[in-house]
């Protein structure tokens, strides 16, 4: 991502509306399979994504507080009885929130971690283009991200794992350079691209 002063070089809509679009195909008998994540039921990765669409909303509106001061290594989260409406609800928040130029200036908060808000813009658009994948994996889903998403959550993770070896979700998988694009940033977040329910 670029200088993001004067103008915004990431619209999260689009990726946000495919993270809405894949949980609106979760059926209500696929919620207890398990997701790529370890320990991570697709019940707590709708749970998740709910979390960090507010949290990361209110980061970009540095409304500081409850939402985003949660640990991000806290208990999994779980989905409430209104998820369905809940979740894209938060999913457009959080993309008209990064509208705002002022979101990717200063610094902010997420995770309980202070950082600036274009690295939180960053983080952001990481985990709705891995965990959109988390998602469409665990439910049999096609899953095409948005290019500018997936070209920013690549560039993020690649720079995270740089001469560590550590993904941001576990050690980096090797996967071929000439490997599609999406294979390489789930590689990088520490995920096998090839697996499978």
């Amino acid at each position: 991502m670029t200088d993001t002063t004067t103008t915004i070089t990431l619209d999260l809509g689009p990726q946000a509306r495919v993270v809405a679009r894949l949980a609106a195909g979760v059926r209500d008998e696929q919620l207890a399979d398990p997701t790529p994540c370890p320990d991570c039921a697709v019940h707590n990765m709708l749970g998740h994504l709910t979390g960090l669409a507010v949290a990361f909303r209110d980061a970009a509106s540095k409304d500081l507080g409850p939402t985003t001061d949660t640990p991000a290594d806290a208990a999994a989260p779980d989905i409430t009885p209104g998820w369905r409406a809940e979740l894209p609800e938060a999913l457009d928040g959080l993309a008209e929130a990064w509208r705002d130029p002022a979101a990717w200036t200063g610094m902010t908060r997420a995770g309980s971690v202070d950082l600036p808000g274009q690295v939180a813009a960053a983080v952001a658009v990481d985990e709705l283009v891995i965990h959109g994948w988390d998602l469409a994996r665990a439910t049999g889903q096609d899953y095409t991200p948005d290019p500018a998403a997936l070209q920013a959550a690549h560039e993020f993770l690649r720079a995270a794992g740089d001469d560590r070896g550590n993904g941001l979700f576990g050690p980096v998988v090797p996967v071929p350079q000439d490997a599609p694009l999406l294979d390489r940033a789930v590689g990088l977040s520490g995920r096998d691209p090839g697996w499978t329910r």
